[in-house]
């Protein structure tokens, strides 16, 4: 057993030796194993629960239309993108049900986008309580994938009902159920892009201004207002497409939803190999970074 010496005056002016077992010190901050890690995080679910949903009440609270621009802002864009890209550009030609199309890219591209964004800032945007508080800080970036979740659920039931209302109307299939496990993968697919994002800016703040130029490029390159048949003949792009999980998740989505076909497996497989690739890299990345995230810089 371990033991240090201390020394104190006694109470006839001596020193008195006293052993201090100090077997279970532990230093502050030191990085757990992962599996203890993880037993932490899980031991901070109530936590990250009322965050999430705090912080969604406090985001509103001074807004006389409060909750009700979780479902404006979104459609606001979807029109402004119809009008910019749908009438002016003309590129929704040759796409069946052009409005309900670009409505899910819009909706679905937004979910990803706003969780990373906020995610990668998970540790720089709450130093003060990194380096106040002894805790997990992976629960910080898990938090703010469950608040955008959270969000989200408002916001993905009014593009159903969009779905339903504008013509041509679609019918409701069996296959609309499988928008679910869609929207889980998306949710780990986020989470597991936060944490690798939350890692590199941590590591380097000035990585947070390439983010949203990278996200931009991102919603080009992903036929949210536009068809990837007109790649058709250029198979490198056609490929290239093919391999970024957000069409994927619009692919998958536009075909339960609008083509009443089943999606091809090969969007999953993709879909799928992203999402635990970045889920295990992100995890060990951020887990790695744990006992420098309280330092100040």
């Amino acid at each position: 057993m371990a033991t240090e010496d201390a020394s104190k005056p006694s109470g006839d002016g001596g020193v008195q030796q006293v052993k201090v077992d100090g077997s279970n010190f532990t230093r502050i901050g030191l990085r757990p194993g992962l599996w203890s890690y993880f037993k932490q995080i899980w031991e901070f679910r109530h936590f990250i629960i009322f965050d999430s949903r705090s912080r969604i009440a406090g985001e509103t609270a001074d807004d006389n239309l409060g909750r009700v621009w979780m479902v404006v802002n979104p459609i606001l864009l979807g029109a402004a993108y119809f009008l910019v890209f749908g009438i002016m550009l003309g590129t929704g030609r040759g796409i069946e049900n052009f409005v309900a199309y670009l409505i899910i890219g819009v909706f679905m591209y937004r979910f990803t986008v706003s969780t990373i964004v906020a995610g990668s800032k998970a540790i720089t945007g709450n130093r003060s309580l990194v380096t106040a508080f002894n805790f997990p800080k992976m629960t910080l970036p898990i938090a703010i994938n469950v608040r955008e979740f959270l969000r989200q659920t408002i916001t993905y039931v009014t593009m159903i009902v969009l779905i339903l209302l504008i013509p041509p109307l679609e019918p409701i299939t069996w296959k609309w159920l499988i928008f679910i496990p869609v929207v889980i993968v998306q949710f780990f697919f986020n989470l597991g892009l936060s944490l690798v994002l939350a890692r590199i800016v941590t590591a380097w703040n000035d990585f947070s201004h390439l983010i949203s130029f990278g996200t931009r490029i991102w919603m080009y390159l992903s036929a949210i207002f536009y068809g990837v048949e007109r790649f058709e003949d250029i198979p490198l792009v056609l490929n290239f497409m093919y391999a970024n999980p957000l069409f994927c998740i619009l692919d998958i989505t536009r075909d339960i939803f609008l083509y009443d076909t089943w999606p091809d497996p090969m969007r999953w497989i993709v879909l799928g190999a992203w999402t635990v690739g970045l889920l295990v890299i992100g995890t060990f990345l951020f887990w790695q970074g744990e006992e420098k995230y309280g330092r100040e810089r």
